[in-house]
């Protein structure tokens, strides 16, 4: 790796060092103690929450929340540090100055600004050489980097990028014009998404940047993880707090006698439902959406009548098929919706847009499931722009309140008045649904990586995981058993470290009480196994990933059914089998006519005699040596769609430990 940021620095050096070099920028670090950092919300009407908060660095309060903005010219962390401060070395200089951001001297706004002709030429791609060179490096990066250290480059770049045109001054459409010319240099999008999209992120992008002083490490440490950077922030491990109440003992579960009530429980998630899907269209466009239009090109299929594996969503008449064939074909005591309605058009998104869209799928579901109750998760694209997802202590405007309350009216259909405050102050809630029974409802945007806002002040957004902690210890005082449902898994790296470590504790806590975890987003049929804390191989619980009703991208749409402990005195409550359904879609377009087929059931397909923790533990134990178990479960991670490549023991390896991670950025069971 080493080799490879040498090679690159190497490189970016001269392609963008200018013939003269100006005088670096320097700046003092910025501190910002926490009491100064609430004065400054609170004169922006912003409330930071704290309650229940303790910190896991040593040193004071003033210390932790102390932030260095950047030393660009003394900054050696990583490759694409070196390439912003070359690249900004050429930007072009405004006269606005941000009031929360240190000014710069004039000589060196003057120097910065010498050579700015040179690179704002290649960034427009006005130069020809200009443009060979960049395309050259791209090129040769990508072939040198892997994904993961290819989306950590441009993360770096673009973020120092972007802070050198905040330090220089310039205005928002400067700014923003810079901000698309990066999108499409580094070949993020093409220029026609990138022109849209980067405008759909304007208010939140400069609110958030006037309020943080985050070096490119930091922020795309937190975004990607310790392989990508690692930051100094201790603020970054926050420790939630949990009651002095000694933790039951543990009692080890046992099957229920077959003579016992069970419940079927549907889960549904990620329909990514596309009102714009068009039969016969152009499904392998260069965007990140397609089958809404054009024609195919030369020796391309066209999208089908029920939908296609390349980059495409859900179509309405699929959907609305799903629905009536469940209807029809089913009966459940209740379903789990766990998020992301809208389709992947997030360059094209508005609030309206995303409302009507709620309305639309409420009225589906109230339309074929009238006396079924239906508990909801919300998803990480419900939002728009897509990823933003603002805590409570951002009012006015900017707040989230557009969505939550309009939530709250979508969910009221299934759920009691009284979980409305908590739904309107987080998307999160809980509600007892037998004696004995509750299910609690997470908003896992509060984790979210790609959450710009959360930059502001990660420490337990919306108070979600106390609050969390006080539903469960009540629960555990009244002898309730628990299940929880929500979006993001905790375990994968799309959930923030510190948010997803305390959430594993939390569980680890009230193992004896949480019995069951649902969650969706990855579009794949998986799960997490979570271990304890002491007993470090000891598997005290499972967190379900639940498959995606969208085939994008690469598999079948599909559902999950579960049997559940049922509704009598002293019940489990816990899953004892699931079944997933698919719904083949080069059958389907073949012949017209969409056929909903059991894929498998998790007791036959392992040959398990239970799904307790301790089960799933030994599966992925025989995984590990018996080929035959793990390709059974590689072919159903992608709903029975075959794969364009195999998986190679590296591929196994990885899968493998994504099931022993229930902790993000952890792999110490793999």
């Amino acid at each position: 790796m080493k080799l490879k940021q040498s090679l690159i620095c190497v490189v970016l050096m001269l392609i963008l060092i200018p013939v003269a070099i100006p005088k670096p920028l320097t700046f003092e670090p910025r501190r910002r103690s926490h009491d100064a950092l609430l004065q400054d919300t609170n004169a922006n009407k912003f409330h930071l929450p704290v309650r229940g908060v303790s910190y896991s660095s040593q040193g004071d309060t003033e210390n932790h929340h102390q932030r260095k903005l950047v030393k660009f010219s003394q900054n050696s962390a990583g490759v694409a540090d070196g390439a912003t401060n070359k690249y900004l070395h050429h930007s072009p200089v405004g006269t606005d100055s941000l009031p929360s951001i240190t000014h710069i001297s004039g000589n060196e706004a003057q120097a910065t600004s010498s050579n700015a002709k040179l690179l704002s030429n290649i960034l427009s791609r006005k130069s020809s050489f200009g443009s060979f060179i960049i395309d050259r490096l791209k090129k040769w990066l990508k072939g040198l980097l892997n994904v993961s250290e290819w989306e950590c480059f441009v993360c770096k770049a673009a973020i120092g990028v972007i802070q050198r045109l905040f330090l220089a001054g310039k205005s928002e459409s400067e700014i923003m014009d810079e901000m698309i010319k990066l999108c499409i240099t580094f070949g993020i999008e093409d220029h026609r998404i990138c022109t849209a999209v980067v405008p759909e992120f304007k208010d939140e992008f400069f609110t958030v940047f006037d309020k943080v002083a985050l070096d490119p490490q930091e922020v795309c440490g937190i975004a990607f993880g310790k392989e990508c950077a690692s930051p100094y922030d201790p603020l970054l491990m926050w420790n939630i707090t949990l009651p002095d109440t000694t933790k039951p003992p543990v009692v080890e579960p046992t099957l229920p006698p077959v003579s016992a009530p069970k419940m079927r429980v549907l889960q549904i998630s990620d329909i990514h439902f596309d009102p714009l899907y068009k039969e016969g269209s152009n499904a392998a466009c260069s965007e990140p959406l397609c089958c809404r239009s054009g024609t195919p090109g030369l020796g391309s299929s066209a999208a089908g009548k029920w939908g296609d594996y390349r980059n495409c969503d859900t179509p309405l008449q699929t959907l609305e098929n799903l629905f009536e064939h469940l209807s029809t074909n089913e009966k459940f005591d209740y379903i789990l919706w766990t998020g992301d309605m809208p389709p992947h058009d997030v360059w094209n998104q508005s609030r309206d847009g995303q409302l009507k869209l709620l309305q639309q799928l409420t009225d589906l579901l109230l339309k074929y499931f009238p006396k079924t109750p239906i508990y909801s998760a919300i998803g990480n694209h419900e939002s728009a722009p897509v990823d933003s997802f603002p805590p409570p202590f951002i009012t006015g405007n900017l707040s989230i309140s557009w969505l939550y309350n309009a939530l709250a009216a979508s969910w009221e259909h299934w759920i009691p008045n009284d979980t409305f405050p908590d739904i309107k102050k987080g998307s999160y809630y809980t509600l007892l649904v037998k004696p004995g029974f509750r299910i609690v409802s997470l908003n896992t945007n509060y984790c979210n990586n790609m959450n710009m806002w959360l930059l502001v002040n990660m420490t337990d957004p919306a108070e979600e995981l106390q609050w969390l902690i006080g539903v469960l210890q009540a629960a555990e005082d009244k002898h309730e058993k628990v299940h929880i449902i929500g979006h993001i898994p905790p375990g994968i790296n799309d959930c923030l470290t510190a948010w997803s470590w305390n959430y594993h504790k939390i569980i680890n806590r009230y193992e004896s009480t949480v019995v069951a975890q649902f969650f969706g987003h990855t579009h794949k049929d998986s799960f997490e196994i979570f271990y304890d804390a002491k007993e470090t191989t000891r598997p005290i619980n499972v967190a379900y990933i639940s498959p995606s009703v969208t085939p994008y991208k690469s598999t079948n749409p599909g559902y999950r059914i579960y049997t559940i402990d049922g509704d009598y005195e002293n019940s489990s409550r816990m899953v004892l089998d699931h079944e997933n359904y698919i719904l083949n879609l080069t059958d389907a377009n073949l012949s017209g006519t969409p056929k909903w087929q059991r894929e498998y059931s998790a007791k036959s397909a392992y040959n398990m005699t239970s799904l307790f923790p301790a089960d799933w533990n030994n599966l992925v134990k025989q995984m590990k040596t018996a080929d035959q178990i793990f390709n059974s479960y590689y072919k159903y991670y992608f709903k029975s769609q075959p794969q364009s490549t195999q998986c190679d023991p590296e591929c196994k390896k990885t899968m493998i430990c994504a099931l022993q991670t229930a902790r993000a950025q952890d792999t110490s069971h793999c």
